[in-house]
């Protein structure tokens, strides 16, 4: 007779740092700071389920199977790991189903959260306009850069195909502006876009001309891709000097080549900030999953990284 082995985790084990990506003091942080949002957000579904306010005390009824805390231990541990729901749920005692619900209450919340504001506890930056005012107000040099992340190719006739195809990578890929400081720490992320999209085209899309006529004092430092910026805000788009003419004397190209080197030195911090922090989350490195689910995946893990590089 076959019989059914039970496999049980010891809770405080799953919550380790080599599980979760995050230490136990930024965990209950994590904690602290969601559990009101996440119980608002589970009552105003109930609210609209029975259309009116509940009848009962607070407390009565069934119980949650996989309670908060447990929730944002096996989404982060999925964030990082990209373990399937499957083994998720048999760690965690629970069906797979109860595992899909959570990983996708808790990573909207950790999307919706921002990046942290080094030295500034308690302050959050959530979009481009914001990052642009921090930076004017504390006279910080911005750095941009954008990372594509391979994703499935689209089913054969749906429209749009051809638009997640990266004329770089070759490859079907969705991608994602970053922003960091002097320090490489990130600050900001926006929504993905298909890797067809061009680098300057995604910026612009998501208002950075706009920042630029209205915080004049910041300066950000972009590479190649970003030349049309450049054009469009001298002084504040920064790019690497474009080449010489062939006629032009020795050290004007020796001067030329040394100006590349400094930019590309003061710029390397973001780089730095993708390969090292961001790409570290193995659900980053390639999305296996439902396209759509990939920029609150981004953001929730970036706001994750900006807490851990601004207390750093």
């Amino acid at each position: 007779m076959i019989q059914s082995v039970v496999i049980t985790v010891d809770r405080n084990v799953l919550a380790h740092q080599l599980f979760t990506g995050v230490s136990r003091q930024h965990l209950a942080c994590l904690v602290a700071e969601l559990a009101g949002p996440w119980q608002a957000m589970i009552e105003g579904r109930r609210h609209e389920a029975r259309g009116g306010a509940r009848k009962r005390e607070a407390g009565a009824g069934a119980r949650h199977r996989l309670v908060f805390v447990d929730r944002l231990v096996v989404t982060l541990i999925h964030l990082r790991h990209d373990l399937p729901h499957s083994v998720l749920a048999l760690l965690a005692g629970v069906d797979r189903s109860t595992v899909t619900r959570a990983i996708g209450e808790m990573r909207g919340l950790l999307a919706e959260r921002g990046c942290a504001v080094p030295d500034r506890p308690g302050l959050r930056l959530r979009t481009l306009a914001d990052v642009f005012a921090y930076a004017q107000a504390e006279g910080i040099e911005l750095r941009l850069d954008a990372t594509e992340i391979q994703v499935r190719r689209p089913a054969a006739g749906r429209g749009g195909r051809r638009a997640f195809v990266s004329g770089k990578k070759k490859q079907n890929t969705m991608k994602a502006t970053v922003v960091a400081d002097h320090q490489g720490r990130t600050l900001w992320t926006d929504a993905l876009r298909p890797g067809r999209t061009h680098d300057a085209t995604a910026t612009r899309n998501e208002g950075i001309g706009t920042c630029f006529q209205h915080f004049p004092d910041v300066e950000v430092l972009l590479d190649d891709g970003y030349l049309g910026l450049r054009r469009d805000h001298p002084g504040q788009a920064i790019t690497p000097p474009r080449k010489p003419n062939k006629i032009a004397l020795p050290h004007v190209h020796a001067a030329r080549e040394q100006a590349r080197h400094r930019h590309s030195s003061k710029r390397i911090t973001v780089e730095h900030a993708l390969a090292d922090n961001h790409k570290r989350w193995k659900q980053l490195t390639r999305w296996m999953h439902r396209r759509e689910a990939l920029p609150d995946t981004y953001r929730a893990i970036a706001g994750l990284v900006s807490d851990q590089t601004a207390n750093a």
